[in-house]
């Protein structure tokens, strides 16, 4: 008879990953492991640079896990996020407000539309940046608890949209100006009088949104539910009665009108509006979505005061919620049993600074942008090539601005030199980092989606092998996805959005 296999918890993954990661440090910097690359500069003269890696193998690497671990904790990004956000689901869930809209919303409907609309939304909140996964995986949870289906597909379904879906935008976001920037500032080396319109990617993300909500409905339906366990629920079937309609009536209703509140604040020119924009933005995108944006530091807190204002007007209208103690139970509801969690966090934060510092992954990006650069095919064969190349070294590198500075410099004039317009080349930059991003245990928001599955998990753990293996099969049909949508816009000739097409010639 054979042995059980040992499974290893992701906890202990994270050790193992930061450990191997500080080997491995030392051994390339041993054999002065480094790679060289170019930046365009304020002035538009071109820049090359040598990263190379730093040995973490050694009594100053060692100095800086002990001396920045809790600093790095305190500011990793994703724990300061889930903590705030949970308080405002914790209201929404103890006061019975998502039982309730949830059973009306599952009850009757199937559960391809459920799924379609779950992952739908979660595409859209990529316009909303990173507060979209410790939203929609703990709602996407409790979507299909109370829809009575494993919470498991509601994770993974929402966390691929997020991760898979992170840049497809319909809309210009702060991320997409950033990378706009340096397009630009590549592009101009080859013509200094180049535009690029706003909305230059407006049809083919439609195209890809709508592409990707229909099929990754179809991969959680039948290759991902099919293989999760038959979920055993701890409560009885909910049962709405007209109490629990009004108490949705109300908190829905106090929800619009502090949204329409809102809005109000982030829309420039009307009387006493605009006070959570930065004025002195050039662009609305930037004013709204912008680091000094009122808007954007607030967010979180933002969308926080509305779950809890939504839950709070279910609970007092239902009776649920009834005085201060109920109040106080209700924002730390969600709160309770997270130490898990909490050492989950704690050792992702380390594993991923350690890798940063490491600088592998910026010497791979490197690496990997210099072999774009010297790429001799031109048309189809260079796009596929390159997508390939830029869903590598997006493993070793999530971080889609980061990259960009390494890798625009060298794949923009490449592109426009095989008459493959600026636009066209980041959206195929943008469309082929989506292949990777749920498949690397270096994207921050990866370890929220595993402490989703632990907390929802009655089996035995959970580990990083299988929540890498759900993700898979995004993975691939993501890959499908963008090589259909890039290389038939490229191969037809239309538009990708307002003014630009994938292929133009360039005056010097």
């Amino acid at each position: 008879m054979f042995k059980k296999r040992k499974r290893i918890s992701p906890v202990m993954t994270f050790i193992i990953l930061t450990l191997v990661t500080m080997i491995f440090s030392g051994i390339f910097n041993l054999l002065n492991m480094q790679s060289e690359y170019t930046t365009i500069s304020a002035t538009g003269n071109v820049v090359n640079n040598i990263v190379e890696v730093k040995n973490l193998f050694s009594t100053s690497g060692i100095k800086y896990i002990v001396t920045h671990a809790v600093k790095n904790f305190m500011s990793f990004t994703p724990m300061s996020l889930l903590v705030i956000v949970l308080i405002g689901i914790g209201v929404l869930e103890k006061s019975g407000f998502l039982k309730s809209f949830f059973t009306i919303l599952t009850k009757n409907a199937k559960k391809n539309t459920v799924t379609f609309i779950l992952i739908f939304i979660s595409l859209l909140f990529s316009l909303l940046g990173d507060i979209g996964f410790v939203i929609m995986l703990p709602i996407g949870a409790l979507l299909f608890k109370y829809g009575r289906r494993n919470p498991f597909g509601g994770i993974i379904s929402s966390f691929a949209a997020l991760s898979f879906g992170n840049g497809i935008n319909i809309f210009l976001t702060a991320n997409d100006s950033s990378l706009l920037k340096l397009t630009l500032s590549a592009a101009k080396t080859i013509d200094t009088n180049y535009a690029i319109g706003a909305f230059f990617s407006l049809y083919i993300m439609i195209i890809i949104l709508f592409a990707t909500a229909f099929v990754f409905t179809y991969v959680t339906e039948k290759k991902i539910m099919p293989r999760l366990p038959k979920y055993d629920y701890d409560e009885e079937e909910v049962v709405v009665t007209n109490k629990e309609l009004r108490g949705i009536i109300i908190g829905l209703g106090l929800g619009v009108i502090y949204t329409l509140f809102i809005i109000y604040m982030i829309i420039p020119g009307l009387p006493f509006s605009g006070a959570l924009l930065d004025h002195s933005a050039d662009i609305y995108i930037d004013m709204l979505f912008g680091a000094k944006s009122l808007f954007n530091q607030g967010f979180i807190f933002i969308v926080t005061f509305l779950f809890a204002l939504i839950g709070f007007g279910y609970g007092f209208m239902c009776r649920t919620i009834k005085n201060t103690k109920d109040i106080t139970e209700s924002l730390a509801y969600s709160l309770d049993n997270i130490g898990n969690i909490m050492v989950l966090l704690f050792f992702a934060s380390l594993f991923i600074s350690v890798f940063e510092e490491s600088n592998i992954g910026a010497v791979i990006t490197a690496f990997i942008s210099g072999v774009v650069g010297k790429i001799s095919f031109t048309g189809v064969g260079l796009i596929i090539i390159t997508i390939v190349l830029i869903a590598v070294a997006n493993i070793f590198m999530p971080n889609s601005l980061s990259k960009w500075k390494i890798i625009s410099s060298s794949m923009v004039p490449l592109f426009m030199n095989a008459s493959i317009s600026p636009e066209f080349t980041q959206i195929l930059y943008v469309t082929s980092s989506c292949i990777t991003n749920g498949i690397t245990p270096i994207f921050l928001f990866f370890v929220i989606y595993l402490a989703f599955l632990e907390k929802y998990n009655k089996e035995d753990i959970v580990t990083m092998k299988e929540g890498v293996s759900y993700m898979m099969n995004y993975a691939i049909y993501t890959l499908v996805i963008m090589f259909i949508v890039v290389i038939g816009f490229y191969m037809i000739g239309i538009p990708t959005g307002i003014g630009s097409f994938p292929g133009v010639s360039y005056g010097a």
